[in-house]
Parts: structure tokens; sequence; C-alpha cells
């Protein structure tokens, strides 16, 4: 499954194969595409093919570079359009310098205009933005864009640029540029954007990938895109592609998210089992309260499933390279859940994996490890800090100071019981000593170690 949120099917480069090259996206994957309007008549026209297809909205807006000659009567007429069933978002607009075909004020009087319209709609904006974020970010902040919700289209800034839009709201869009050679900058402010703000585009007929680059570009060629995204992110394209689904159908509220309230839910070749949603850590990267998503599954429970109800809805565990008791809580919670459901796995040829936060032996006041000998092949615990004083600031352990030894000590005694231990940190902001973190895994331990992106959940 892939996402195309910035086509211009409705151009005339696609007037004699229009329906092959929609053809041709389906046959490649792509499951949505936002079909984008930059004058009125482009716009009407893909109103048009929305209606046509199912898998397909539409977007009406002016472009910046056409914000010159419009008058009044003209954006009366969009707000018709605007107001079509086929309408998921206002756009494309925003203020385009780099050609300048528009007088600047002119782009910006229009620009407000498509603000307004948005508002009074309700509907999320669609923006373009070059070689003018210095007029740009104080519109978004003096218009509150980032309360409607919108798209910084094609985005070509750095990581800082991209996180203050995200900060302002707003999912960050990639396009073909992404895959270029010279395009490090760019790929450097992909890693930067937080997972549940991605989105990938293709913008044809322009910008194809570079295996393309200089042809016309279409649809179906959002793949390239999304598998350059994917290596950039270190996820599989399957999980990237369905993360990016995920987060339109959070922008556009359409459709059913098929990946919600889900038991068991599957990243890579793993099955990972939503154990709980309770922690006794409240750390400072995790989202568990504010956006509990995973690689495109909301990870929320209304109610904690029982052994038999995980055990009742689980296809073979022996077809997938683990099993991963995990979710967007604390697993050793619920130690008894744990066993039942492992043995089972065990029974019928599957690996398992717990990842844990290491508080287990505080949890129950004992040591557990000997309960997880022969049903846990390996278990993955959160270091996250190489001492005490930094374990309470990044994580808040409810149980206080102590908790950071406790860990350490849960580590010591997994090592001794079970057949593979990874420790693991998240690379966050702050000051983390990731390399005295590692030497104390390894070392100190006798552990494996594994760095993970403090914006890349699963």
């Amino acid at each position: 499954m892939f996402v195309d949120s910035h086509a211009h099917l409705e151009m005339e480069p696609f007037d004699q194969d229009r329906e092959e090259a929609i053809q041709r996206a389906k046959d490649a994957g792509v499951s949505y595409i936002l079909n984008v309007g930059s004058n009125l008549e482009g716009s009407s026209k893909a109103i048009q093919i929305a209606s046509r297809h199912p898998f397909i909205s539409a977007a009406v807006g002016i472009h910046p570079n056409e914000s010159k000659g419009i008058e009044d009567h003209h954006f009366k007429e969009l707000k018709k359009l605007s107001k079509a069933s086929e309408v998921v978002a206002i756009g494309e607009t925003g203020l385009d310098y780099y050609r300048n075909y528009s007088p600047k004020k002119v782009q910006v009087d229009l620009f407000k205009k498509h603000i307004q319209l948005a508002k009074e709609v309700g509907k999320p904006i669609i923006i373009h933005c070059r070689d003018a974020w210095e007029d740009l970010l104080p519109i978004l902040n003096e218009e509150k864009v980032g309360e409607l919700g919108g798209i910084i289209h094609c985005f070509s800034g750095d990581g800082e640029l991209a996180l203050k839009c995200v900060d302002l709201g707003f999912f960050i869009s990639f396009g073909g540029p992404l895959t270029y050679p010279k395009a490090g900058m760019l790929r450097e402010a992909a890693k930067a954007v937080p997972s549940e703000r991605l989105l990938t585009e293709t913008d044809c007929p322009y910008l194809a990938p570079q295996s393309r680059r200089g042809k016309r570009n279409e649809p179906a060629f959002v793949v390239e895109t999304s598998e350059k995204l994917a290596k950039i992110k270190g996820i599989h394209p399957g999980d990237l592609g369905r993360i990016v689904l995920s987060n339109i159908q959070t922008l556009f509220g359409f459709g059913e998210n098929n990946f919600s309230e889900k038991i068991t839910y599957k990243i890579r070749n793993s099955l990972y089992v939503n154990v709980t949603d309770r922690c006794t850590n409240n750390c400072k990267f995790c989202n568990r309260t504010k956006n509990p998503m995973v690689a495109g599954y909301d990870l929320s429970l209304k109610k904690e499933p029982t052994a038999e109800e995980t055990i009742a809805g689980m296809e073979d565990p022996g077809q997938y390279d683990e099993v991963v008791f995990c979710g967007f809580g604390e697993p050793t919670l619920r130690l008894e859940f744990i066993k039942t459901v492992a043995q089972w796995v065990k029974e019928r040829g599957g690996r398992v994996r717990i990842n844990t936060n290491g508080h287990g032996n505080l949890i129950y006041k004992r040591n557990i490890l000997p309960d997880l000998k022969g049903l846990v092949d390996t278990i993955s615990v959160s270091l996250n800090a190489e001492n005490e004083e930094r374990y309470n600031l990044l994580c808040k352990p409810e149980f206080g100071n102590g908790s950071y030894q406790a860990v350490k000590d849960f580590i010591r005694e997994s090592v001794k019981v079970l057949p593979k231990v990874i420790v693991s940190v998240v690379r966050v902001p702050e000051n983390m000593d990731v390399k005295e973190c590692e030497d104390i895994a390894e070392n100190e331990l006798g552990a494996h170690f594994r760095v993970r992106e403090f914006n890349v959940v699963g």
C-alpha cells in the first residue's frame, strides 16, 4: 500500500493516457491519490477525476504562481468548488518567490484568502513554499493554520525547518527529489520528521524519482520514493506504506482505519502482541498517552486482551520470525498473560521476544526471570541512560530512585537465564552518552546493544 499525497493528473501531460496512468498506479500498489488543483480549471478537473475513482480525492486551489489576475469572482468560483464531496483539502496554495511569476504582495493576499476559505469549510490546507519561508512561517503562526491541519508538500528544506513545520501542526510530504544523489540535506530532514507526520508524493507530472529523472512522473512512481524513505527511516517499505496511509486517514478523516484496535499486529515478518497500554515509566520521548501509534497501528486499548482472546486470534506463530510481546506499555505488568501465550507459541514452534523497561522485578518484588526460562528466546530491555540522574530525567520511573540500578540488575539476571539479551537506548535530542551506554551494555552487563531513533517507533 502506497500513498501519493500530491498529484496533478488533471494536467495536459496526462490527456493521452490518464486512465492508463491511474491503472498503473493501482497495479503498483498505490491505494490512495490526492489530486491537487492549481487553478480553477484544474481544480474542476481534479473533482471530475476523483468522482470516477473511489481511491482518488481532490484538493482545490490556485497556485501562487497563478495569483496575478485573480479577482473576487474567480475566488467565489473556487469557494463553490471547495464544497464538492470529492474535495478533502484546500490548495495548493502558498508562496513561490523562486519564479516570481506573481508579485509577492499578491501571493500573500491570495494565500490568506485560501486560509480563510479552509477555515470556512473546515478542511486542511495543501501548502507550496519555495524560497519564501521567511514570509510563510509567520503567516502560518499568525493565522494559526496548524489548527486546520495540512501538508507542506514536496518539502525541500532542512531538518530544523521540517521540525518547525511539524510543531506548527503540519504533515511533511517528500517527493522524487528525496531519491536524488545530491539531496543529502533532504534525506536528513526526512530522518528528523517523526513517523506519524510523514507523507509521500509524486507532484507528477514533475519531479520524477532518480531512476526516471527527466521523464514524465506519474503516481505509480511514488513506490520508488517510498522505498527510499523507508530505507532512510530504517523500516520495511510495507510498514512505511501502512504508516503513511494511516497518516493520510488521520489528516482527512476518511474511510475506516483498518489498523486500529489490534490485539496483534505485524511489522516486517514479526507478529507483535499488544499486551497493555500501562507503563511504570513516563518517558519524555514516548507518545504513549498523546499519540499511541506504532508503524501505522493505533495501540490504544479499550480493554486489555485476555490470553484466550489473543490465542484465538493468532495464526500459526511458526510462520513469523518471532512473536513479540510489546504494545505501548510495559508487558511484564501482565506476567501470567505472557507466560500463557508464550507457552502456546513455543508449543507450536514459534520464537518469543519481550520488549520491556526492565521493571519486572520491581513490579513483583522478586526475580521473575526464572518464570521466563524456556518461554522467551530474546528479551530487549530499555536502558535509555548512562546513569541514574539522566534515567530519572528521561524516563521518570514511578519507582523513583534506585530504578536505574534495578534495571541493570534485571539485565544481569536476564543474561544468566535467557538465550539472548539486548540492551536498547533511544537516541533522544538530549545529550545522552550513547557510547557509554554501549560500554555498560556490552562490557559491564554482557548483553547485546541496540540504538533506536527517537522518532521512529516500531
